[in-house]
């Protein structure tokens, strides 16, 4: 209903608030400190704000819902919450996990280059002062305004960092040229200043299973995967690990020796970089070729394993292709795509 010009929204039929006009529901939900995942910002490019819209509105779904939701997935009720104008009084339903994701301040403890388009961000939490989340979840860093952008905006990153360390999370972010957020982090971000995120988000994380596990990744991809591994680490976790790492040339790989220390504390795991393009002076020895070449002639389709993949989207299509052939079930293969 319409009250002093502001509708009512309920979630999941048990709280209620009142937004006004002229936002969409991803931007009221957050402004009641109900965080949605969203990766793009809310621009609708990324297809991950998804909520159920029990009760109205009625509009019709734009042309990015059309792309990023299934046909079953619209028959459902579901819309991107980024999509919908609060133009009317509205019923929606949210997972629960929703509810646990914070507003969270921090500070920059510690800024390093890992590649030449890869920097690493060290952030000590202040309010609230620990963050609880599982290896393989991600945060949305707040861009505020800077230079000539004049709006706030949110980018996903992951966490690079093991959740034993709750007071401090580290991120891998890639340069992207032009990129709002990344221009913002390596441009303008310094020593010291403070930033605003919310989180822990998304699914992607290590199963407890009986099964061997197959990483696969790519540039910053690289992130979730060490907390994962760091993670199994500190809790001896025996199960067979193989690592498959792709990048173009030897200045793209990055965190190596640390990979080649967790190969002498976990029991059995193997990390396995792959170069698609060496130049003669890296001097390279070891496998080449497109990662998903160099995991189809690795992996054996007569031994289960639980298989996680995080990078671009064309990598992990190409990966979960491979995989597919080889006989493993969706219901084994978690990934984390990135645009």
């Amino acid at each position: 209903m319409i009250d002093n010009q502001q509708f009512t929204i309920t979630i999941n039929e048990r709280r209620e608030f009142r937004s006004t006009p002229g936002v969409s529901l991803l931007t009221a939900l957050k402004g009641q400190q109900v965080f949605i995942p969203s990766a793009c910002g809310g621009r609708g490019a990324c297809g991950l704000c998804k909520v159920r819209v029990v009760r109205g509105p009625h509009s019709p779904l734009s042309s990015k819902e059309r792309f990023h939701l299934t046909e079953e997935e619209q028959r459902q009720g579901l819309r991107l919450s980024c999509q919908v104008p609060v133009d009317q009084a509205m019923a929606v339903a949210i997972p629960d996990g929703y509810f646990h994701a914070k507003e969270y301040r921090a500070e920059v403890a510690d800024i390093r280059n890992l590649t030449h388009d890869i920097r690493e961000l060290q952030l000590r939490l202040i309010d609230p002062p620990v963050l609880a989340f599982k290896a393989g979840q991600y945060i949305e860093l707040q861009i505020p305004r800077y230079a000539q952008v004049q709006r706030l905006s949110f980018r996903a990153y992951s966490i690079a960092s093991p959740p034993s360390s709750p007071d401090r999370i580290e991120l891998e972010i890639r340069w992207i040229p032009h990129g709002l957020g990344t221009t913002y982090i390596f441009k303008h971000l310094k020593l010291h200043d403070q930033v605003m995120f919310h989180g822990p988000h998304g699914d992607f994380y290590l199963r407890e299973s009986p099964r061997d596990i197959i990483l696969i990744a790519g540039g910053s991809g690289m992130a979730p995967m060490k907390s994962i591994l760091l993670d199994m680490r500190e809790r001896h976790d025996p199960r067979t690990t193989r690592y498959f790492f792709g990048a173009r040339n030897r200045r793209d790989l990055f965190l190596v020796d640390e990979m080649k220390r967790l190969e002498l504390d976990l029991p059995d795991f193997k990390f396995i970089p792959a170069l698609s393009q060496p130049l003669p002076d890296d001097s390279w020895h070891g496998e080449t070729g497109l990662i998903m070449d160099v995991v189809d002639r690795h992996i054996d389709s007569n031994r289960p394993a639980d298989t996680y993949l995080c990078g671009s989207p064309a990598m992990i299509n190409a990966c979960l292709a491979v995989l597919t052939r080889k006989g493993f079930s969706d219901d084994r293969i978690f990934f984390d795509k990135y645009s």
